[in-house]
């Protein structure tokens, strides 16, 4: 009973790691911290509306994020050729 017990323990943390991987929070939190990362970076250097030209990166993040799961369908059906799904 210890592998079964194993496996479903395994394929809970598996379940956990996917749930964070595409969560919203996940992404919500990348955004934010490369937002006030860059700020930041860009006000040290003195650039002028540095927040605002800051939003160029963790908005291109979100517009990647919100792409991906359909090219990542297309790839899957029209691409890969490994095991069934």
């Amino acid at each position: 009973m210890d592998e079964v017990e194993s496996i479903y323990r395994r394929n809970a943390r598996v379940e956990a790691d996917k749930a964070w991987e595409t969560s919203r929070t996940r992404r919500t939190v990348i955004a934010l911290g490369t937002y006030i990362i860059i700020g930041g970076y860009l006000q040290l250097l003195g650039i002028e509306k540095a927040w605002l030209h800051a939003l160029v990166p963790p908005l291109a993040y979100v517009l990647s994020t919100l792409t991906l799961p359909f090219i990542k369908n297309f790839w899957l059906k029209a691409v890969y050729k490994g095991t069934k799904l």
